[in-house]
């Protein structure tokens, strides 16, 4: 797509933003990845790496929904903080095992989209504050 056409693109609802959508296959593979992990973690690792991913869509989705340029940027910002958040719980998992090299591989690269979108995403929002 070129960049005469992606920017005629009207947002018109979160899910056309691209870091929500990138967001959102990262929220589910990090659903199916933690399905494997010991039912003892179900409360904690677990737990924590669901509502970090759950955290990084959602906080674009309130962002989204905000009035102002500047109140936007502050969820985009928090979503940001909740997917570092979660590349640190990614390799605490794969350092203890519950996640192999490969899987790891997949899910880190798509965490590392979705920052670049999303770091792309709160830069064009702030160009708009005045």
């Amino acid at each position: 797509m070129s960049d005469e056409v992606r920017a005629k693109i009207k947002i018109t609802s979160f899910t056309d933003i691209k870091a929500w959508q990138e967001g959102h296959k990262l929220v589910l593979k990090i659903y199916e990845i933690t399905n494997q992990f010991p039912a003892r973690e179900t409360y904690s690792l677990v737990d924590q790496m669901r509502r970090a991913a759950s955290s990084i869509t959602s906080n674009i989705a309130e962002g989204f929904g905000r009035q102002s340029f500047r109140d936007r940027v502050k969820f985009y910002y928090i979503a940001q903080g909740s997917l570092t958040e979660l590349k640190n719980q990614i390799l605490i998992a794969k350092d203890i095992g519950y996640i192999k090299e490969g899987d790891f591989e997949g899910i880190a690269a798509q965490a590392n989209t979705v920052h670049k979108l999303l770091h792309g995403f709160i830069l064009k929002s702030k160009s708009f504050i005045s």
